[in-house]
């Protein structure tokens, strides 16, 4: 801004001390020097001009963070959503291994009856049709040949008794895994509804955050107008450096991690899976973010808002990273935080994942996670609109590290 007002002051010297010479050569009426008036009139031009770019400082740094806000509030929609779609993945798995344990129960239980009814029908043919008393007297064997039959008959309603408790015993079973089938499919129900709640919320919160990135970009090219061709071209100029800085950063992060994807002689396995995770990951810089995107097998389209674009979200490109390592992760932040150990900021080693949340005391917040590259730096994917990138992990919503264990 000095710069600015020190050309301005300039500026405005020139144009009151040019008229001068002209007067000293040519006197005239009609080219009279200008007054203290108009000097004045001029040094208050450069102070409102400078004073508006002071304002247009301000709205701007309020608009940055209006939308990092929003971004925030965004992440954490859409990893919500990515939870309470695994949590409904584990229901239905749930519900269908209980109606699985059900089918096997009934199937036992409905055997069970069939050999009871068997025995029955034997038991009433060996043990109904004749007198006893008669049978005894005259019977097969006589009375000796009564007392063996009688023996055999005490055996077998034992079995019979035995028999019936192993149909009970079937049945309460099989009422077990009916009220657990039914549990099941009741929370698939709340499951599924929590999950449209979830991806009705983050839809919102990501169509909120579109609409201000649009309005907030229209509003700073207004202001870049508003103060001139001369500061747009510096703001130009400033973003095209920020952005070749950006790119040689990248290209210089990425040659430093670059190589074979096969441990060194004397590395850990850890250090080598944090290594071959930093250089997937690199691979993808420039990606565009999409909401539910990524797969372990690279980018893919997502949903809503990032159902017309092939890229990553956060979590996707982490745990795409790390299966190129060998370990696997869910598509949530939530898991993901509880892969492995948790690292102190200060002993980071390339590959760690770093996580950011709205309350840093809550690891129930969490909205965001990058992966870890050196001197306090991490490639992530961080908002819808913006592409995979490299930037700092130093922020307020930083809230701890872990390093996925395989």
């Amino acid at each position: 801004m000095a710069l600015r007002l020190a050309a301005l002051s300039s500026s405005v010297a020139i144009c009151v001390s040019m008229p001068a010479p002209a007067v000293s050569a040519h006197p005239a009426a009609s080219d009279p020097a200008p007054g203290a008036g108009e000097v004045e009139h001029s040094e208050q031009q450069v102070r409102e001009r400078a004073a508006e770019v002071g304002r247009t400082k301000a709205k701007l740094a309020q608009a940055d963070g209006e939308l990092d806000r929003l971004a925030v509030a965004a992440a954490a929609a859409v990893e919500r959503y990515n939870g309470e779609r695994l949590k409904l993945q584990r229901s239905q798995h749930a519900y269908r291994d209980a109606l699985a344990r059900l089918a096997e129960a009934n199937r036992r239980m409905e055997e069970t009856r069939a050999g009871l009814a068997s025995f029955a029908a034997q038991l009433y043919r060996n043990n109904t049709g004749y007198d006893q008393i008669s049978s005894a007297l005259v019977g097969d064997g006589g009375p000796q040949g009564f007392m063996d039959r009688a023996a055999m008959v005490e055996v077998l309603v034992k079995r019979r008794t035995a028999m019936v408790r192993r149909v009970e015993a079937s049945k309460t079973v099989a009422d077990v895994f009916r009220r657990q089938a039914q549990k099941a499919l009741d929370e698939q129900g709340a499951a599924t509804k929590r999950a449209e709640e979830a991806r009705r919320f983050a839809q919102e919160a990501v169509a909120r955050q579109q609409a201000s990135v649009q309005r907030i970009k229209e509003e700073k090219q207004r202001l870049e107008r508003s103060l001139g061709n001369a500061q747009a071209r510096a703001a130009r100029l400033k973003r095209a450096r920020e952005r070749a800085l950006e790119k040689a950063e990248a290209h210089k992060v990425r040659d430093s991690f670059a190589g074979s994807g096969h441990p060194a002689e004397g590395q850990t396995t850890s250090v080598a899976r944090g290594a071959i995770a930093v250089r997937a990951a690199l691979k993808w810089l420039g990606t565009p973010y999409s909401w539910g995107g990524g797969t372990t097998a690279g980018p893919s389209y997502g949903v809503a808002q990032g159902a017309g674009i092939r890229g990553f979200d956060c979590s996707g490109l982490t745990m795409y990273a790390w299966d190129k390592a060998g370990v696997r992760l869910d598509h949530w932040t939530g898991t993901q935080w509880t892969s492995g150990p948790h690292i102190p900021i200060d002993s980071l080693r390339p590959g760690d994942l770093v996580f950011f949340a709205r309350d840093t005391s809550d690891p129930g917040t969490i909205h965001h996670v990058g992966i870890y590259l050196d001197k306090g730096q991490m490639v992530e994917a961080p908002y819808t609109g913006a592409r995979v990138r490299i930037s700092s992990i130093y922020r307020s919503d930083l809230i701890g590290a872990t390093r996925p264990a395989g």
